[in-house]
């Protein structure tokens, strides 16, 4: 079974009288009604979700759970050792962050591992991990809730006489993470916890808490959603809105929390009190930051590494460094002066800052005049920078309608981004669309679709 033919069957039921028109109607109402808006706009602007045979969803899984493990260690060894940790280039703020004890084990209990699969024509897959969504990644809710919509669309039940689908729900399996975790920090599994949401008023994701919040209610817990500004840390006790709470789901990013309070907020006091159960912790930071590849991947970490590791990442994980004055070897094991490699090397290059987030400040060199990119080059000196391979980015035809109703199948750039939980297993995934080569719907533009898995019915 291939996933191609899988597609152009669905495709080919797109033609069938109003099956597109009553599709399309029902997902836009039932989106709405869900809220599955990111800011003002619906999640989803296309009518097909991403399809994968049993053996492409394993081959991503297993691959994106050993290459999380190698991570989890190396974040473990930069706990440890100043001199590997100074690589990521964290700030002083952050620095004493990481010495605070959190109450249970493991860097990041939640991520998102974001790569581009690509299914070639040959018959081969090509992987590429682009970067680690370490802080608290979004879209686990969104990714489970229209999965569930995709189903109940004409077009889905057609498709499902020819071949049984598989979701991939990841919120479940968070919950349970925050449970686990909870139960570690506590001692024991005698109470559940008083959940607060945390995060700024206004961010695009904020729909995404409500679904949360519905499933925390599944379990009995209780949560609030509140702002880092209405919460308070009074006698050993941290409140959210005027509600006491002993469990964070810190959706705000840190870089953003320090900016505004430094190190003086109810979270950071309660944390250090042990008053407070945060996820993600604040040493998230270890891999969240764009630095966690150039680590992963510069020659002076090599002797961390076993010989599997070292090829397992190099199949993988593009050539990554923190733009620097230095000398280094490029993608091919040569020996070069980084800054001017850098420079000539623009076309199979991309710039990333190194703790940003929703596309901000990235540049891409083959989309970059010479001029603009040595400028670049020259302010990343200053500021920490990453510089990362070109790698090949996965393209799939999807229908959507236009605005006279008529479907219209162009080609979209996917990524494909695994959540991991419990350091390194894999329940779940985001996958997100675009026509730029920008994948993130943060920066504006692009869709989400659900991922299922398939499998012939005549097979």
């Amino acid at each position: 079974m291939s996933a191609s033919a899988a597609v152009s069957f669905y495709h080919d039921l797109l033609d069938r009288p109003d099956l597109a028109d009553d599709s399309w109607a029902i997902l836009t109402a039932r989106m709405a009604a869900r809220g599955m808006v990111f800011g003002e706009r619906l999640i989803c602007t296309v009518l097909r979700p991403l399809l994968y045979t049993p053996p492409e969803w394993r081959f991503l899984a297993v691959r994106t759970e050993l290459i999380a493990r190698i991570f989890d260690r190396l974040a473990r060894l930069m706990l440890e050792d100043d001199k590997l940790r100074a690589q990521i280039h964290a700030t002083p703020e952050e620095e004493e962050l990481f010495q605070i004890e959190q109450g249970y084990d493991g860097a990041i209990p939640t991520a998102r591992l974001d790569s581009f699969y690509a299914r070639n024509q040959d018959g081969t897959r090509s992987l590429s991990y682009v970067e680690i969504n370490g802080e608290s990644p979004a879209s686990m809710a969104y990714s489970d809730v229209l999965g569930s919509l995709f189903l109940e669309l004409p077009v889905m039940r057609a498709f499902g006489q020819r071949y049984a689908l598989r979701t991939l729900p990841s919120r479940r399996p968070a919950i349970d993470e925050f449970l686990r975790v909870y139960h570690e920090w506590r001692g024991n599994r005698g109470k559940l916890p008083d959940v607060a949401i945390v995060d700024w008023q206004g961010v695009p994701t904020a729909s995404e808490f409500q679904l949360f919040a519905d499933e925390f209610a599944e379990f009995n817990i209780s949560s609030v959603t509140c702002t880092p500004d209405e919460m308070e840390f009074r006698r050993g006790r941290l409140y959210a809105k005027g509600n006491e709470v002993d469990f964070v789901y810190k959706r705000v990013l840190t870089s953003e929390l320090l900016l505004r309070y430094g190190l003086d907020h109810p979270i950071v006091d309660a944390l250090r009190a042990g008053a407070a159960c945060v996820v993600n912790p604040f040493s998230c930071k270890l891999l969240h930051k764009k630095a966690s590849f150039a680590v992963a991947s510069d020659e002076r970490n090599a002797h961390l590494l076993t010989e599997a590791e070292q090829r397992l990442l190099r199949a993988h994980i593009p050539w990554t460094r923190t733009v620097e004055a230095r000398a280094t070897l490029d993608p091919a094991g040569n020996p070069i002066d980084l800054l001017p490699w850098v420079s000539a090397n623009r076309e199979r290059l991309v710039l990333k800052p190194n703790d940003e987030y929703g596309g901000k400040g990235v540049r891409i060199g083959w989309e970059t005049e010479q001029g603009e990119w040595d400028a670049a080059l020259a302010r990343a000196v200053d500021e920490p920078v990453v510089v990362q391979e070109r790698v090949q980015i996965a393209s799939e035809a999807f229908p959507a309608l236009n605005p006279q109703g008529a479907v219209e199948i162009d080609r979209r750039l996917v990524d494909s981004d695994p959540f991991l939980f419990r350091g390194g297993h894999v329940h779940g995934c985001l996958c997100r669309l675009s026509s730029e080569t920008l994948l993130n719907v943060t920066a504006g533009g692009g869709s989400i679709v659900p991922v299922f898995v398939i499998v012939d019915k005549g097979n």
